[in-house]
């Protein structure tokens, strides 16, 4: 610990060698995170690849206001933060539900096997997943619209819906992630003591009153913690799924930040007003980020800074 009586050249000698440890973390960091910043002014100026980012015109907020004074501005970002805030209540909730659930069953073989067959899907890439969900819903081919007319009932064509892909896009994706974010639960639950339960069993608690008021209360910093994460990442939404998911018909519920940050900026060439959309959701990111740990930190007293 570093006394002050003796500075910091004297402690910065004494313990370089752990300094120089730490000197490729942050040269990568410098150079991955902070340096494309300089790009950042594309949002202000209108791009010329022959200018250059320098050369060329420097034209304020105009790329701002034209994106809001779009036609389909609005709806672009209420499909971004429909699906955000449905996927963080429906999907928040389940790896804690599982991780509370299996770390209950006092059969190991069962719990090791649950959670094999629970952390396999987050090891299938996105493209291989939207597949699945494409040949499973089909309205020829699907099993679900077999199963369907086996019972009676209509083919659904399930993809050219606006109203349903916030569904598919939510659950498919709770699916695959649940197994892998309940990994950090289980550590928090192996690091409360059993002496908590076997007190509370000898004083004729039951297995949900153990889990109500040991358990829970013990992982509850940890999920303040994910959940401060979550809502810094509330606004940026994974492209891949989202675009292989889209197409002409659920285009209204489908088109999101993210993926008409690409087609202005790639297929448009417009790389100025993409460069402002994305400047915009990042600034609303950082704004919940730093609303939502400071609620935290005076609710629950745990947070990220």
């Amino acid at each position: 610990m570093l006394n002050k009586k003796r500075g910091w050249g004297q402690y910065l000698r004494e313990n370089y060698d752990l300094y120089l440890f730490m000197l490729p973390g942050i040269i990568i960091l410098i150079i991955f995170n902070y340096v494309p910043l300089y790009g950042l002014q594309l949002a202000f100026r209108n791009f010329s690849i022959r200018l250059g980012i320098l050369g060329s015109e420097w034209v304020g907020l105009t790329h701002f206001i034209r994106f809001f004074n779009s036609a389909n501005a609005w709806q672009i970002i209420g499909n971004t933060f429909t699906l955000s805030i449905y996927s963080l209540i429906a999907g928040f909730p389940v790896p804690i539900i599982l991780a509370l659930l299996l770390n209950s069953v006092p059969s190991r073989r069962f719990r090791k096997t649950v959670q094999t067959i629970t952390y396999a899907p987050n090891f299938i890439s996105v493209v291989v997943i939207c597949g699945m969900i494409l040949l499973f819903l089909s309205p020829r081919t699907g099993f679900v619209n077999m199963m369907l007319n086996g019972l009676g009932i209509e083919t659904i064509h399930f993809m050219a819906k606006p109203t349903l892909f916030p569904h598919i896009y939510v659950w498919s994706g709770i699916w695959q992630a649940m197994g892998f974010s309940s990994i950090i639960y289980f550590a928090a639950l192996s690091s409360i003591s059993p002496e908590l339960h076997e007190a509370a069993t000898v004083d004729g608690a039951t297995k949900f009153q153990r889990i109500l008021h040991i358990d829970l209360p013990g992982i509850l910093p940890t999920a303040s913690i994910l959940l401060i994460l979550s809502f810094g990442s509330l606004m940026s939404l994974g492209f891949e799924k989202a675009f292989l998911l889209q197409n002409d018909m659920n285009l209204r519920a489908s088109e999101i930040i993210s993926t008409y940050v690409y087609k202005m900026g790639l297929v448009h060439n417009d790389m100025s007003f993409s460069t402002a959309i994305g400047l915009m959701n990042s600034v609303v990111n950082a704004t919940l980020l730093i609303i939502v740990n400071s609620m935290a930190r005076r609710l629950t007293g745990s947070s990220l800074w």
